[in-house]
Order: structure tokens, then C-alpha cells, then sequence
């Protein structure tokens, strides 16, 4: 039995009948790997079956103490039912991405069953008219609840069911399995009532250190400052929308290459203005001012359980040149402010540990009546970095291709965009709600002629400027192929960000 942390529990308490804290990743196969070229769905069960001591969120549902006196605990589920949270369903024909999509979101929209583990994995074939894609290719959709998972850093279940190679090691025999007894409701009113006796002083030592950055929080938290509202600033509805672009690394690095002492980070943060300035330009309602994202703090490495400090970014938004808004960036991730706002957010989310479980769950409710006073949105969306396998990975012997994730929204921040890296590509996913974007299609094409633009200016740029004359990158790479680059000065769109057809995956 495990308690859940202040930080975990506070994903509980912001779920709305219309908004929940699911995370969903979606994973794409390539099953000619496998051996014999095929894997069954029962094969797929098996191997679940054969990893669920791997991880312990497999079969823990959680506990909740009387009145909310204490914050929730993971405990063994006594009736775990394996095919109740293995799913298999089939695309109808013609079996396109837009349908996959569609389909996506709607598993992501609904609510998991808080009363067994927070944990479903949909296996989805007829993935018949998806481009560059190898015939027989499936997708899998493990999804989870904020509160069970680290999105910025490892993912226990996506870890458990995979291997480095593509031969399948011999299958595990499952280990004889016990589930412990839950405790009783007089156990878990008696430690709640200890823990809230305590409290007041545990948060002692976490108030001094937030105190030197006491008005920073008030300004941002409590009085955030003015910003201009867009669509996304809105009520969301249950219905989500979820679409994706995937690039290479290597483009990427050609990117940031314009603007000296730029990241990677700023370079995706800026072709994410850019699709957001084209978009809503597009829609007549572009507003004068920049408008700002909530990102993770560059270089931050997140501890286990704890959320990674985070900043406000202005996108630059109103700034017409490129360059000049990946330059804007690059200055907004090095300002002082900045680091002020991470050092208030790392203050706060450890202000949360020890808060009371009652005090928390209404502070989520109050948080979440805030940010519907539309007239002071915090920002216009969210920009996160998901955790990503770092290697190449296989399922029963199926390579996988693709890796991205679909992100909760909530009122207020209606538009939160996921970046993943896998074997060498970048994707960017953005998240919404089908009333604020009914086209997401249009959305993704904004951005990926965003990123286009940038791509043709760095092939026209000096070649001292080039990443390959620079050597290795800032982030630590080795210095990528110019090639994709000259092949957006030709004209010829890069695949596969510069695909337009509606039916190609992540392109």
C-alpha cells in the first residue's frame, strides 16, 4: 500500500465531469518484425499477462479515506481482471489517419473507473490507408490516469511491455499473486487524522523557502497577470481532438541553428507560435499583444513524483519574422523572470506534499472556478515535453515506429501541445476540445507550414550559420545532415512533416 503524493492526489481533485486528467500514448507497430511476420491480439494478452508484476500500477486501484481526510492510497485490486483493461477494436475501411484520430480521441474523452486500476490498452488494426506505413501495422493506445504516471518522466507500464530487441525473450511464467488486504476505514480515518494533526508543521520549512518568491507566486497564482484571451481560453467540452506532425531531430538542429545560442526547445516552441499566429490569423482573431505558454523549464530534470518546474514563455505572436520570434524566445527562456517563476512553482508543488487533503481538493475546485474568469487567462496554452523511449523498442517482436501522446485539458487551457522524441524524430501533437478546434487537421497543417518556413530560411542561410559547420549542437548531439534542409530550398517538402495528405500518420 502507497500513498499517493500532493502533487499525484491533485490530479484527482481537478477531474470534471467534462474534463479528467487521463494520458494517453499512442504507439504504432510494424509487425513484419515479428517472428513469423504477424502478432496475434491473444499473443499481445499473453504478454501482459506475463509482465504485470513488472510494475505495481498494473493492479492497483485506489483507496480514498472518509470525508477526504488524507490523501488517497494504491492498493491491490482483489477482483483484477485482465480482458476488462485489454481491449482490441479494428478502424473501419477505408481506415485513414483522420479516422484514427477520431477514434483516438474518443478513447481518451472517456473517464477511467476510478473503483479499478487507472489503466486501459486498446489494440487498434486496420490501419489500411495510413502512408509509409508497412501493411499489417497496428497501433496501440495505453491509456492512463495523470495521477498513476509521470508524464515528463519514465512510464512504467510502456517500459514493462517492451524490450530492446526484436526476438522476444522466453515468455515469463507468472509469479503466484496475493493481493494484500485493504485497510479498514477506522485505520484510514486514524491516519488521516494524524497526518492532518502534523501538517502545519511540515509545511513550516516549505513556506520559508517559498518566501523569497512569495510576491511571484501571488502574481502568478493568486492575481495572474493581464493577458489577452483567445478560443482557447474558454470552458472546454468532454469531446477531444487530437492530431500530429512528426519531423526529425536533424531539421530540428537546422532550425535552431538560426539564432545563436538557441535549443531545440526554443526551436519547437517557436514552430508552435508560428502554427498558433497562422492559425488563429486564419480565423480573424489573432490579438495585437504576444500571447504566452506554459512551458517546462529547459534543462529541468524532474524528480520522480514531482512535476518539473515551469515558466511562462512569450511566443511572440505578433512578431511577423521568424527569426526574430525564435530570437524572442530564446531571450524569454534565459530571463530572470523566468527562473523566478520555476523557483515559485518548485515552492509550491512541495507546499502541496504537505498540504492537507482536504485543503488540497478544494484548492483544485477554486483554481479550476479561476480559470474560467476568461477575462485573465494565465496563457494561451500549454507546451510539454513527454518523456520518450530513448532506443528503438518492440512488442512481442513488432518495431515500433511511432510514439506520441494525447495531454488532459481543462477549462481555461483549452490547447496543450505534446512533444515527443523517439528514434531520431520529433513530434508535436496539440490536444484540444472539438468546439474550440473543429478543424484540427487545419491546425496541424499551420503548424507544419510554420515549420516549413523556418526549415527554407535555415537552407538559405550562410553556411557559417549551418548546424554541420558548427560542429555539435548545444544540446549535445552530433551536428545533423544539412540535407533536409536543401530539400526545403528545392521545394520538395521533408518528409514527413511536409506531407499534406490528410491519410499520412504522424506526417
Amino acid at each position: 500500500m502507497r500513498q499517493l503524493s500532493g502533487h499525484e492526489a491533485g490530479f484527482l481533485y481537478a477531474d470534471t465531469t467534462h474534463a479528467n486528467a487521463n494520458v494517453t500514448f499512442v504507439q504504432i507497430y510494424d509487425q513484419s518484425t515479428a517472428p513469423g511476420g504477424t502478432v496475434r491480439f491473444k499473443s499481445i494478452l499473453a504478454h501482459v499477462a506475463g509482465r504485470l508484476q513488472r510494475s505495481p500500477v498494473f493492479r492497483q486501484r485506489l483507496l480514498r479515506v472518509p470525508l477526504e481526510l488524507d490523501y488517497p492510497y494504491w492498493v491491490e485490486d482483489q477482483h483484477f481482471d485482465l480482458e476488462y483493461h485489454v481491449r482490441h477494436i479494428a478502424l473501419p475501411k477505408p481506415g485513414d489517419w483522420r479516422q484514427f484520430c477520431i477514434q483516438a480521441s474518443r478513447i481518451h474523452a472517456r473517464a477511467l473507473d476510478l473503483n479499478r486500476p487507472l489503466w486501459e490498452l486498446y489494440v487498434i488494426e486496420g490501419l489500411d490507408s495510413f502512408v509509409d506505413l508497412p501493411p499489417g501495422s497496428f497501433a496501440v493506445l495505453t491509456k492512463i490516469h495523470h495521477a498513476a504516471v509521470d508524464v515528463a518522466g519514465r512510464h512504467e507500464i510502456v517500459e514493462a511491455l517492451h524490450d530492446l530487441v526484436a526476438e522476444p525473450p522466453r515468455a515469463e511464467p507468472p509469479e503466484p499473486w496475493f493481493p494484500e488486504r485493504a485497510p479498514g476505514a477506522l485505520q484510514l480515518l486514524a491516519r488521516g487524522a494524524l497526518h492532518t494533526a502534523l501538517s502545519p508543521l511540515s509545511l513550516a520549512a516549505p513556506l520559508l523557502r517559498l518566501a523569497p518568491v512569495a510576491w511571484t507566486f501571488a502574481a502568478d497564482v493568486v492575481a495572474p497577470e493581464q493577458h489577452h484571451a483567445t478560443r482557447f481560453n474558454s470552458v472546454v467540452s468532454p469531446h477531444r481532438v487530437f492530431d500530429t506532425r512528426r519531423f526529425t531531430v536533424a531539421e530540428f538542429e537546422c532550425i535552431r541553428a538560426l539564432v545563436p545560442r538557441a535549443t531545440v526547445t526554443d526551436a519547437v516552441l517557436a514552430v508552435c507560435a508560428g502554427g498558433l499566429r497562422r492559425y488563429l490569423q486564419a480565423q480573424g482573431e489573432l490579438p495585437e499583444a504576444d500571447l504566452e505558454a506554459i512551458a517546462p523549464v529547459a534543462g529541468a530534470v524532474p524528480e520522480p513524483g514531482v512535476e518539473p518546474p515551469w515558466q511562462l514563455v512569450s511566443l511572440g505572436t505578433s512578431i511577423d519574422d521568424p527569426v526574430a520570434r525564435l530570437r524572442h524566445i530564446q531571450r524569454q527562456a534565459a530571463s530572470a523572470r523566468a527562473g523566478l517563476r520555476a523557483q515559485a512553482a518548485r515552492g509550491l508543488t512541495e507546499l502541496a506534499e504537505h498540504a492537507p487533503a482536504a485543503t488540497m481538493k478544494l484548492a483544485s475546485r477554486w483554481l479550476g472556478l479561476r480559470a474560467n474568469e476568461l477575462r485573465r487567462p494565465a496563457a494561451c496554452c500549454t507546451v510539454t515535453a513527454v518523456g520518450s523511449p530513448r532506443q528503438p523498442l518492440y512488442l512481442c517482436g513488432a518495431r515500433m515506429t511511432y510514439f506520441s501522446a494525447i495531454l488532459p485539458i481543462a477549462d481555461g487551457m483549452g490547447l496543450v501541445f505534446a512533444v515527443t522524441e523517439y528514434d531520431g524524430r520529433i513530434v508535436v501533437s496539440p490536444t484540444s476540445c472539438r468546439e474550440l478546434v473543429p478543424d484540427p487537421e487545419a491546425f496541424t497543417q499551420a503548424v507544419r507550414d510554420s515549420f516549413q518556413e523556418y526549415l527554407a530560411l535555415a537552407a538559405a542561410a550562410p553556411a557559417p550559420l549551418r548546424p554541420a559547420a558548427r560542429g555539435a549542437s548545444a544540446a549535445g548531439r552530433p551536428g545533423p545532415r544539412p540535407r533536409a534542409a536543401r530539400k526545403a530550398a528545392s521545394g520538395r517538402p521533408a518528409a514527413p512533416g511536409g506531407r499534406r495528405r490528410s491519410t499520412a500518420p504522424p506526417g
